[in-house]
């Protein structure tokens, strides 16, 4: 039975409903760390948390573009990653203060979360740690027929380390559908990635014969347009794929580096705030686009508000594990 082709009203609803959908994402990412944040601040986290506000365009744009049912590795920079892969804010919170209910039964904490329901592989606080279990999830996939795609993402500071390129080579030559996702937020840590990082970044990667690409991070429309077509490259048999995603982080290294002067500038980073957030970027343009107004996109940020708060207080509230599972769920 052939299908009747939908119209062009119907295409341009499912078009608006998604880049909607991927609004809310965005906005769920910031306020889920606004509220890290905060509970830093207020002493209820244990531990510290790499805030990833300012590069929620990469996150929702990448795995907008995946099925539930593919990959991801993340990074100690992992929030965005988690949630924008479909990871509850109530669980991921109740790991973060340590707490039974959380993702890793409250033993993983802010750089170790994993969801495996969702595809999530886990975050890893070893830079470039995870590139490896992103291509052995591809090497699967491949051997078990699946057509499942693994993106595999990590910050520049990765490219100093040798394992990403021993990984690339072998999926290049295996034709592994893995895609390595790059996000360059300008700076390892303290020190800008111009200081560390020789050469052309996309041609360490294109000298595999590995598929390159390079995008505006801020531009979630942008960053999902080429995840798309890479992903169904990946998942057509096409190989890896290495993606550089422009970005900047807002706040610290983590939530402790509050005073940021000695390596970078408050009007650098006043001028990403103005000039570049995504979520400015998108919410103009849906505006412009008459695909949203700002009433709704006002709505949906009250209603995500109220989400985290509610998540917040569910993790708060939660029980610790007992101390009779020290030993369980710990692996070394």
């Amino acid at each position: 039975m052939t299908m009747a082709a939908q119209s062009p009203e119907t295409v341009a609803r499912t078009a608006a409903e998604q880049w909607i959908r991927m609004y809310r994402k965005m906005v769920s990412i910031r306020l889920f760390e606004e509220q890290v944040n905060e509970l830093y601040t207020r002493a209820l986290m244990p531990g510290l948390a790499h805030l990833y506000i300012g590069e929620e365009a990469v996150a929702v744009g990448i795995c907008e573009a995946l099925r539930s049912d593919d990959y991801i590795t993340s990074t100690h920079r992992g929030h965005g990653h988690c949630l924008a892969k479909g990871a509850a804010p109530d669980r991921m919170f109740a790991e973060l203060l340590g707490k039974e209910a959380g993702y890793c039964r409250g033993k993983g904490g802010s750089m170790h979360i994993a969801d495996p329901d969702t595809g999530n592989l886990g975050a890893n606080a070893i830079v470039a740690g995870s590139v490896g279990i992103a291509t052995g999830a591809a090497l699967s996939a491949k051997r078990l027929k699946t057509n499942q795609v693994a993106v595999c993402f990590f910050g520049e500071g990765a490219l100093g380390q040798g394992v990403l390129y021993e990984v690339m080579n072998i999926a290049q030559l295996w034709k592994l559908p893995v895609i390595y996702v790059c996000e360059n937020n300008l700076y390892n840590e303290y020190t800008h990635y111009s200081e560390t990082t020789a050469g052309d970044i996309p041609a360490r990667a294109a000298a595999f014969g590995v598929q390159t690409a390079s995008v505006d991070g801020q531009d979630v429309r942008a960053v999902h347009g080429i995840a798309t077509r890479l992903v169904q490259n990946a998942r057509n048999g096409g190989g890896p794929a290495f993606l550089l995603c422009n970005t900047y982080r807002y706040h610290g290294h983590h939530v402790g580096d509050i005073n940021r002067e000695y390596y970078r500038s408050k009007e650098e980073e006043q001028r990403w705030k103005t000039e570049r957030d995504p979520l400015k970027l998108l919410s103009a343009w849906l505006i412009d686009q008459k695909l949203a107004d700002a009433a709704l996109l006002d709505r949906i940020q009250s209603e995500v508000r109220k989400e985290m708060e509610a998540a917040v207080k569910f993790a708060v509230e939660a029980h610790y594990p007992g101390v009779e599972e020290v030993e369980q769920d710990v692996y070394a």
